[in-house]
Parts: C-alpha cells; sequence; structure tokens
C-alpha cells in the first residue's frame, strides 16, 4: 500500500512538471509565394463576430487577445510569404472576422474548431476582391499531454494555425483585377 501511495504522489509531481504552452498561431514552414497579388496591402484587421453573425460558439474570454494574437500570426506569415506587391498601384485591406473558436471543455483527444471570413478589399472602389469563410479544426491525441488543459490549448494553437495556413494557400489564386464583388464605382487617376 505504501508503495501504490508513493508511486501515486510521484505521479501526481510530475503532471504539475507539465507546463501550459502558451497561445501561439504563427504558423510554421512558410514559404515565399510563387504567384504574387497585385496589390499593396496597407491595413490589416481581425475581430470576433458579433452574436447574429457568428457561425459557432466564441468564447466571451476570447475578447481578452484572440484577435490581436490572430492578426500578429498573419501579417507574420504575409510577410514571411511576399505575396504582395509593394509596388502596385492598388491598395487593399484585409478584414478578418473570427466567426467560431469552439474549444474542447473536456476529453481524451481535444479538437477546436475555427471559422473565419477572409475578405481583401479594394482602398479606391471599395469592391470585394476575395472573400472567404475558411473554416478548420486542430486536434491533439490523448497522448500528446497528460493534462486535459495542455492538449486544449494546443488544439487552439493548431486550428488558428490551421485556418490561416489555408487562407494562405487561397491567396496565392487571387486575381486583384477581376474583384469577386464589384462595387460599381471606378478608381479615379490623380
Amino acid at each position: 500500500m505504501k508503495k501504490f501511495v508513493g508511486a501515486m504522489l510521484i505521479a501526481l509531481g510530475l503532471v504539475g512538471c507539465a507546463s501550459n504552452p502558451p497561445l501561439n498561431f504563427s504558423v510554421p514552414n512558410v514559404g515565399v509565394s510563387q504567384n504574387k497579388v497585385d496589390a499593396d496591402m496597407r491595413s490589416l484587421t481581425v475581430t470576433l463576430a458579433r452574436p447574429d453573425e457568428a457561425k459557432g460558439k466564441i468564447p466571451a474570454d476570447a475578447q481578452y487577445g484572440i484577435p490581436q494574437m490572430w492578426e500578429n500570426a498573419l501579417t507574420e506569415a504575409l510577410n514571411r510569404m511576399a505575396v504582395f506587391d509593394d509596388n502596385s498601384l492598388r491598395k487593399v485591406s484585409l478584414s478578418v472576422k473570427v466567426l467560431e473558436l469552439d474549444i474542447p471543455m473536456f476529453g481524451a483527444s481535444m479538437t477546436t474548431s475555427t471559422t473565419a471570413r477572409y475578405e481583401l478589399i479594394d482602398r479606391a472602389t471599395g469592391a470585394i476582391i476575395y472573400t472567404q469563410d475558411i473554416s478548420a479544426d486542430g486536434v491533439v491525441p490523448a497522448g500528446y499531454a497528460f493534462a486535459g488543459v495542455i492538449r486544449a490549448r494546443e488544439s487552439i494553437n493548431r486550428s488558428v494555425q490551421n485556418n490561416i495556413a489555408q487562407f494562405l494557400q487561397a491567396l496565392e489564386t487571387v486575381d486583384a483585377s477581376r474583384p469577386m464583388f464589384p462595387s460599381g464605382r471606378t478608381e479615379t487617376s490623380p
């Protein structure tokens, strides 16, 4: 009995050694784009959806840092990708709206689901050059860590990273001269 109690105390002590990883949405292995978008990106914003816009759960505490961290990771990935042409006459804004951030509360395997709407907007005309709702999951198996909170946090990281990575892949096919939703306004020359 003493050996069993001793083993349990050691096991509980070792569980305390595992630290909760920080949220890190930085996408690994982003390479330079083979196809540039003929546009100069001037601004990037990431916001959370209003309750009437949401397509799934968004925890209330997501407002404390999630948009800023998503924006920083996306900016970093776009900079590494070098997909926009800084010398282009076309100026664009990228707007990202987080529509879902469904974080698991418990379970052996943890899966976080994210959905975000990415919109590339021509600043001169207001035309929507590109828009798409992208959904991604981040799955962390039970064997990743003993503590569920560690698996849940890593599943958030993976889900957002996968979401951004899917957007980056789609961005390489964007033709800025052919907006998905033209505004009807024309660009005036200076």
